[in-house]
């Protein structure tokens, strides 16, 4: 029988990626966008293309609404049965600015999605994942380098990604759930763009140890890798896939 993995904001970038390797691996993906159609039917074609003996759906959901969140876990629910993995995915970024430029609607939106979203969803995960499974936050490395003078909300948002990752781990490893986190570095996805800085991963990516930027398969590998047995004894844990940054 099938495994199943919901992913929030799987239409595109690391989410989409997630959703296609998932796929690809026969897993059920049950994935949501807040309102992209087109994308999401999109990256519902490539799981379908990609799947072994899986299925895939898209569900609209806004994570800073907590009916919307539990609409989806229980959409997927009433599709796949059991839910065996989360991919706590869906997140912002806003134009590069000082705090001290910062108006308080900008950072209610960014704390809004990626703190209050992304914690509606874990507790949605936890309440959901009743026989085991395993809960992959995605977080950001501006947790660790804090992004002075581009975006020290979103870096915040993301510390408490990295502190919900550790506290949650500890609260479901008696019940069998695992929980970890990764922090991608420059990942050469559409977020930049979103952000109005397109050409923001080819100024930073030569600077990374690696001497490149990330691509999104590479994060979707590592998050498989932790929802997957083969991480069986890993929990707490925040995998940093950055190149060395």
């Amino acid at each position: 029988m099938a495994k199943t993995v919901l992913i929030t904001g799987g239409s595109r970038g690391i989410g989409r990626a997630a959703a296609v390797l998932f796929a690809s691996r026969g897993w059920n993906v049950a994935f949501s966008f807040v309102g992209n159609q087109q994308s999401a039917d999109e990256t519902r074609a490539l799981c379908e293309r990609a799947g072994v003996t899986g299925n895939a759906f898209a569900r609209k959901c806004d994570v800073r609404d907590e009916d919307s969140v539990i609409d989806f876990f229980r959409t997927a629910y009433e599709r796949f049965g059991a839910i065996d993995g989360v991919v706590n995915n869906a997140g912002i970024v806003a134009p590069k600015s000082t705090l001290a430029d910062m108006d308080v609607d900008r950072m209610k939106n960014v704390f809004d999605t990626n703190v209050l979203g992304a914690y509606l969803v874990a507790r949605e995960a936890a309440r959901m994942l009743t026989n085991g499974g395993s809960i992959v936050n995605v977080s950001s490395m501006a947790a660790k380098l804090g992004s002075p003078g581009e975006y020290v909300d979103y870096a915040g948002s993301k510390g408490a990604i990295d502190t919900l990752t550790i506290g949650l781990s500890k609260e479901l490893g008696p019940k069998g759930i695992r929980v970890n986190a990764v922090r991608p570095g420059i990942i050469n996805t559409d977020i930049h763009a979103s952000a109005g800085r397109p050409e923001r991963v080819s100024e930073l990516g030569p600077g990374c140890p690696l001497g490149r930027a990330g691509n999104a398969d590479e994060v979707a590998q590592s998050i498989y890798w932790l929802i997957s047995d083969d991480a069986s004894y890993v929990t707490g844990a925040i995998l940093d896939v950055s190149g060395g940054r």
